[in-house]
């Protein structure tokens, strides 16, 4: 068996954190967006609104006899016009983590920030809004789509979870368009694993590559990208809850997204922040560096009714007691 060994943190106060530690071995995978991983990228202007050409049906050839009148074609064509936003988060971590770095912490943080930063993204191109449930920045978004099923309502017998999945991708066919992938919350993967026949038989079978990576893999077929960002429930500590919705399938040839600015992470040790309650901090005075991670997305979508979303009951918070064994990284 591999033995890990410890990591000493000289000058750290005992009171901060334990005299020896390991490194970060009970670490969540990172995350990145899943809707950028399907959506095409599009070159995105911070100072005036980016015009997307949305094509309408492909014009309709026929066949003429030789020196015959040729038939007339026609396009439409629509402009959506898609504008940078920013999206941030502001971290402060004590000093001492910050300049001793024990255990990777710090740098383990800086590798978090992004990941809060492609969930926010998702939860606003799917649901249309903040990650508080105020109104989204993105004037479109996934989940307005009239097209929806609930997962868990077809009986076992007329193929439980598979036809509802198939069900959805069916409307997306009759809507006008092929669906090219999945975007999905973590949550959903166990439901699909664990959904049989009617002789007890696996439906969903893991590809030979292995479809059981964290944040991607294949679908009957089609490529999925996993973010919790797109259900809504992070983790057992946060505040947001569980939305019901499980997965956006559809044509992500309608959906498009711009980088303006790509991620930074700043930090300062003289700056002030207001915390949740609404009292000011100096991060001079309390001996804290701030972290401010912050990019400028934009997001924007052709035609919803070319994706369809999969819901189910929402999972309740867990109620968990309170552990002793946290690493305050704030003072």
């Amino acid at each position: 068996m591999a033995t890990v060994t410890p990591i000493q943190t000289r000058g750290v106060p005992s009171t901060l954190l334990p005299p020896e530690i390991t490194g970060p071995i009970f670490d969540q995978a990172v995350e990145s967006s899943a809707v950028m991983q399907l959506a095409r990228r599009v070159p995105l202007s911070l100072t005036a609104g980016t015009a997307i050409p949305v094509s309408g049906d492909v014009p309709l050839a026929d066949w003429v006899d030789e020196a015959g009148t040729k038939p007339l074609g026609s396009s439409s064509l629509s402009v959506r016009t898609m504008r940078g936003k920013k999206v941030a988060v502001l971290v402060p971590v004590s000093a001492e983590v910050a300049m001793t770095n024990p255990a990777g912490l710090f740098a383990q943080l800086q590798r978090d920030l992004p990941t809060a930063l492609g969930r926010a993204f998702d939860y606003a191109a799917i649901h249309g809004k903040t990650m508080t449930g105020g109104k989204g920045p993105f004037a479109d978004y996934l989940a307005a789509t009239p097209n929806t099923v609930a997962l868990g309502t077809t009986a076992q017998s007329k193929g439980g979870l598979y036809a509802d999945v198939v069900t959805g991708l069916k409307s997306v066919a009759e809507s006008g368009y092929d669906t090219t992938g999945f975007v999905a919350d973590p949550l959903l993967k166990p439901e699909l694993l664990l959904s049989t026949d009617t002789t007890g038989r696996p439906i969903f079978v893991p590809d030979p590559a292995g479809q059981g990576t964290v944040t991607r893999g294949s679908l009957i077929g089609y490529p999925i990208a996993y973010n919790r960002g797109i259900g809504g429930k992070l983790n057992r500590q946060s505040t947001t809850t569980d939305t019901g919705l499980r997965a956006v399938a559809g044509d992500f040839d309608q959906a498009v997204y711009g980088v303006g600015m790509d991620i930074t992470i700043k930090t300062t040790d003289v700056g002030t922040y207001v915390d949740a309650d609404g009292h000011i901090h100096s991060a001079f005075q309390e001996n804290l560096i701030l972290m401010l991670c912050e990019a400028h997305y934009g997001f924007a979508v052709g035609d919803t009714a070319a994706f369809v979303t999969y819901t189910a009951p929402p999972v309740a918070p867990r109620k968990t007691p309170p552990t002793q064994d946290k690493f305050a990284l704030a003072a």
